[in-house]
Parts: C-alpha cells; structure tokens; sequence
C-alpha cells in the first residue's frame, strides 16, 4: 500500500551537474562531460570512436600531447615528430582531440607522425593483403600544391632477385587530392606490378573537415578513393586495367616505413587502415543511436518518498531544433534488487508534475542524449533539479491527558493534524521515559489503538505510577511513526465505594 505524502510538506531538491558538479552520474555511455567556456561542466554526446575496433592501426590522436600518440591496436610502433602538437577538443572532429601539423619542424626537416608495422601488422614485410582500407578526417589550414598528407616507402625483391622501390603516396595537387601506388599491386606470381592513380574530382575547401577512404575490393580488384562518403575515383588493378581479368594483390615491401602528414599544415583525426573492405564508412560527428547517463541511486531520506518532477536545464552546440535530451526515473524502498528491464523506467517530461508515479527511499534518473537529424548537433545537458517530497511522520497528537481508575488509566488526546493519519500507539511504563510496561488485559507496550483518540487501558496494579506518551503513525507501508506526545503519568487505584 502506498500512501501519498502529506500536501502540506515542504518541496525539497536535489541538484545534479550545474554548480553541483556531475559526480552522481555513475554511467556514461557515448557521453562526455566538457567544460570550455562554460561556467559549469555539461554533459553532451560523445564523438569518441571506439578504440581499436577490428582496426589495423588506429589513431585518434585524443593523447593529452603527441609524445603520447599510440597505436590502440598495438600493431604498429609511432613517433610523432615535435613540430607535431594536439589540438584540442573544441578543433577535433572526433573524441578529445585531433593532430595539428605545421608543414615543416624548425629545423626545415619534414614533419609528421612515423608509425611503424610490427610482425602481424598488415603493412608488415611480405604481407600479401586481401581487402583493405584506409581512412582519415581532414582539415587542411591552405591545400597549397605539393603538400604531402599520407606516405608509405618500402623495397620489394622480384623473384628473379632485382629490388624495386615501393610507395604510396597521398599529394595536393590543384586543391585536389592525388593518390598513387607505386609498385605495391602484384600479380600472383610477383613478376609484373602496376602504378595507380587515383584522384579526387572537387577540390577540398580549406579550414573544413571532410573524410576520405580509399577501399580496395580483392575479388574485383577495385581500388576506390571516396570523399565525404561520395565516389571520387576509381582504378583496378587488374591485367587489363578494367573491371575482369586477372586481379594484381597489394603485397607490402621490406623495410616500410607509414608516415603520416610529412610536409602538410592542418588538422588530422581519426585515422586508420583496416583489413577489410569499409563499404559503410561513419561519416556522422555522432552516432544516430544518441548516448545515456545514469545516476547513482539517490537516498531522498525516507520510504516512500515522492518524485515530484525533474527540471532538465538543456541547450545545444548549434541551431537545430531535433537534438534533444529524453529523461527517465525509477523508484524504490531498497537499492539493492534493481532490475535491469528498461520497461521499469518511467519517462518524465521536463517541468511537467509526475502525479505521484515515481515513489521510494531510492532514486535513479537517466538522461538519454540524442543529436540532430544529421548527427552533427550534440544537446548540452546542463544541470537537473529533482523536486521530491519526504514522507514524514505525523506530528504527535496533543492535549494528552491520563485520569486513574481502579486496576485502569483512562487516556485522551487531541488528534494529530496530517492527512496521512493512520492511527496512533500508546507507550507506557513504570519508569519515566521508559515504555516498557505490560496490561494483563490490554498486552505489552505499545499499543496500537487504530485512530482511536481514547482508551481506557485496564489490567494495571493498582499504587504503581504509570508514565504514557502517545505516538501517530501514517498509512505507508512500512509506516513512520513520529514523534512522542508529551508524557502524562497516573497512578491506578481503588476508590471509595
């Protein structure tokens, strides 16, 4: 049985995030918290990329400093040259930060970021790779003619024992971006190779990210560049140089070395090769699914407690009217037991009252982020105010008065005032403040006497002093039951007949 709090009791708060800081959201999934220029820490989406992954290499460049750049998938040994810095999460298109590069260190030597294959790598010597792809978000500060974003040197060996030089390279040329692989497809029996070229059509608009993929298909031979998810070129490399024929497999050379932005200045993130044809590439800032943050479970003080509503304080990263935040609670006597079943979570809408459908001791509320239709709007989730009430006990009945009769003392008392009444207990016993007494009538102290506001309680001996104090409980289940009346005291006897 639940009983509703008393109308009258006091509207108590809890704030979470804001001034108050986000220590009781316990679980974060997709969502991170910032700070910026933000008076307070907010939460919002997450545009972290899973570590690692099915990923060859993978970085995200989200170490607080280049030195620190590594290789999730610990396949390949990195080294990033210090002209290299990292910029921040406010510049980075994905997690907490991207690579900056300055074109050139101060010695006038190239720049950039060396990631070396270790055995089992697929860039490791000898490798005859199958389906592959590699792919990286970019922001160029210039596209000036001749910068260099990706290069891959290695030597090959023919059968016949003749060395060759192996490369991969990615070029501005003309604000577009020229990819050739040099040596690096082979026919099966290694004796012939080929030269690709592929290009992208559109030049690439400086200070703007856009993503690029180059995905090589092993049954068709079809080696794709692809900007911003859209078709840029395509080669094959096959005998004929067309779709059929016999297909040439990319094989890595000996002593190859991968280097990331040599001679570029701009931003790079998010950067990886995979040993698979990437036919879905993510080119959405956050993913459409959104992410979600819990609370600890939250003590409002008393059993069955009432959840009046929650006040989400909400903004967003941008104008756009479908990023939103989604609110659920769930309540309960215990914090232990709680089941995983999204069906017990109750949604609540912002400021509206909740009608007493979310009770108990215990609370927990989750935030459900969502970004905008084109995944690229984060809501920033400032603060939450949860409006509860505590179920307090009744206030005790006043007015108590003890008459002695003989064998009996005959109690009465002024009602408690409170809505929630659901009855009162009379304490007694032979010594002050100690209400450990015994009717051989009525039974042992306390008694619960329903909402009575009389009882003459019979059984007691006569010439002993009786101390009494009343108590009203309310309907909850358990019930509180409050504080003592004041104490009266009576002490039974036998009266002149």
């Amino acid at each position: 049985m639940f009983a509703s709090p008393t109308s009258s009791a006091e509207e108590k708060t809890v704030r979470i995030g804001g001034a108050s800081n986000w220590a009781d959201v316990v679980r974060r999934d997709g969502v991170a918290e910032i700070s910026g220029s933000r008076r307070y820490p907010a939460l919002v989406l997450s545009s972290a990329l899973p570590a690692g992954g099915d990923a060859d290499l993978s970085l995200s460049f989200d170490a607080p400093s280049a030195a620190e750049f590594a290789d999730s998938s610990g396949r390949y040994r990195v080294s990033a040259s210090p002209s290299v810095s990292v910029a921040g999460a406010l510049r980075a298109r994905s997690g907490s930060g991207a690579a900056l590069f300055t074109g050139s260190s101060s010695s006038g030597d190239p720049s950039g970021i060396t990631a070396l294959p270790s055995r089992g790598a697929l860039l490791s010597p000898g490798t005859r790779l199958a389906d592959f792809s590699i792919e990286f978000w970019l922001f160029p500060a210039n596209m000036e003619n001749g910068e260099q974003i990706l290069s891959w040197t290695a030597s090959r060996r023919s059968p016949s024992g003749e060395s060759s030089f192996q490369r991969v390279r990615c070029l501005v040329v003309r604000n577009r971006l020229e990819w050739t692989f040099a040596d690096f497809f082979a026919s099966p029996d290694e004796g012939r190779r080929l030269m690709l070229s592929l290009a992208s059509r559109a030049s690439i608009v400086p200070r703007a990210w856009s993503h690029h993929l180059i995905r090589f298909d092993s049954v068709t031979g079809m080696l794709e560049y692809l900007v911003d998810g859209a078709t840029a070129s395509v080669a094959y490399a096959t005998e004929s140089g067309r779709e059929g024929g016999e297909v040439y497999a990319p094989v890595a050379g000996s002593g190859g070395t991968l280097v990331i932005a040599p001679r570029y200045a701009g931003l790079v993130d998010e950067f990886r090769i995979l040993g698979r044809f990437q036919d879905r590439p993510g080119l959405a800032r956050f993913p459409a699914r959104g992410g979600r943050a819990e609370t600890r479970f939250l003590d409002l003080g008393t059993t069955n407690a009432e959840l009046l509503g929650i006040d989400a304080k909400v903004g967003s990263d941008g104008a756009s009217s479908t990023a939103e935040v989604r609110l659920f609670a769930r309540g309960g006597d215990s914090p232990y037991g709680w089941s995983d079943d999204e069906e017990t979570w109750i949604p609540v809408a912002s400021g509206a009252p909740l009608g007493g459908r979310i009770r108990g001791r215990w609370i927990q509320v989750a935030a459900v982020l969502y970004p905008d239709g084109d995944g690229e709007i984060t809501p920033v989730l400032e603060e939450l105010v949860l409006r509860y009430a505590t179920d307090d006990p009744p206030p005790p009945p006043s007015l108590v008065v003890a008459v002695a009769a003989e064998g009996a003392v005959d109690l009465r008392w002024r009602a408690s005032p409170d809505a929630d009444l659901g009855g009162y207990l009379i304490y007694f016993g032979e010594r002050k403040g100690e209400y450990f007494g015994e009717s051989t009538t009525a039974g042992p102290s306390p008694l619960d006497v329903g909402n009575r506001t009389s009882l003459r309680i019979d059984g007691l001996t006569d010439g002993t002093l009786y101390w009494f104090a009343v108590a009203a409980y309310d309907r909850a289940l358990p019930r509180h039951i409050g504080e003592f009346s004041r104490e009266v005291a009576a002490r039974p006897a036998r009266t002149v007949r």
